[in-house]
């Protein structure tokens, strides 16, 4: 795994490693099949999750290393709930929709606390993080984000927004240079997704005329 590890090449004085790049480029393909809402965005955010895994806990970010570990359990649970075929629109795809008031509350609960006990954890043991604060809004956010994917609401785009907010400085910061770069084209990527989906409530939430084909 050296390899994976050692620089690839260096940009504008920024040295990229293999890893870097590697579970970043895969990390793209995985939220463009997340756009297409195709059930590969899940095996795809696996792999990109376990060489990131690799790339962050060389370099002690345990924040950052332990949210690929979370990337990997919850790209599981992605991967099984898009796959029970029993929230499917008209086009064979997974139907998407806003969450709830409810569920927008939820999240939001779940996205403070978790970040505050996560953080907490951090500065309670300063070896896990060199930045507990935005590393533990990192590792809280990509949660929120991909459990509202599996559960199809548009509203995780709005998450890895917030999540992508916070990643490019700190990535830059911590020497992940590529990483900073490829959340640039997350945030592109994310907003046109985001439009996609937004699109697609609408589209699924029209009503079929009687007598018409559906």
């Amino acid at each position: 795994m050296n390899w994976l590890n050692s620089e690839a090449f260096t940009v504008i004085g920024q040295h990229i490693k293999w890893s870097d790049m590697i579970g970043n480029v895969i990390g793209l393909t995985a939220l463009a099949f997340g756009w297409r809402r195709s059930v590969w965005s899940w095996p795809t955010q696996f792999l990109s999750g376990l060489i990131l895994f690799a790339a962050f806990s060389t370099a002690h970010l345990s924040g950052s290393a332990g949210k690929q570990v979370v990337v990997m359990v919850v790209a599981g649970y992605g991967w099984w709930q898009w796959n029970r075929g029993g929230n499917r629109a008209e086009d064979g795809h997974i139907a998407v929709r806003f969450a709830t008031r409810r569920e927008r509350a939820a999240l939001l609960g779940a996205a403070a606390v978790g970040t505050i006990a996560v953080s907490g954890l951090f500065h309670a043991y300063p070896s896990l993080s060199w930045d507990p604060w935005p590393d533990a809004y990192i590792f809280v956010g990509t949660i929120i984000a991909m459990y509202a994917q599996a559960r199809g609401m548009v509203e995780f785009w709005f998450a890895w927004l917030l999540v992508d907010a916070v990643g490019v400085p700190l990535n830059f910061a911590n020497g992940f240079a590529f990483s900073g770069f490829v959340y640039v084209i997350y945030g592109a990527l994310v907003l046109w997704g985001m439009r996609d989906w937004w699109l697609r409530t609408r589209k699924d939430a029209r009503p079929v005329l009687e007598g018409a084909p559906a």
